[in-house]
């Protein structure tokens, strides 16, 4: 694993359930501010349950990819954990935006 993998890492697995981050706002808090495509696909080399990138979702609301089971099983991850979603979006996206 590489340094960067490693901050994207660390800061996913502070994201508490019920609430999202933003690949573009990961990006941010690693100082790495146009990488928010290259946070995804850290995320889609994770398989570490311990590091929740379920609750990483797109800027537009799109709950995106997710290497577990595909966007339908990302949204029932969310739903579980009481993140609202409808056809594929996340619901009231910056209620539950995580803030550092």
């Amino acid at each position: 694993m590489n340094i960067f993998m490693e901050k994207v890492y660390l800061v996913v697995r502070k994201i508490p359930k019920g609430k999202v981050a933003t690949y573009k706002s990961i990006a941010v808090l690693i100082d790495s501010p146009k990488s928010s495509r290259a946070v995804a696909l850290a995320l889609s080399k994770n398989f570490d349950p311990k590091i929740p990138c379920h609750r990483v979702v797109r800027s537009d609301g799109f709950v995106g990819g997710y290497n577990r089971g595909g966007p339908s099983q990302k949204a029932k991850l969310l739903r579980a954990e009481g993140v609202g979603t409808r056809n594929g979006k996340v619901s009231q996206l910056l209620k539950k935006i995580y803030q550092t």
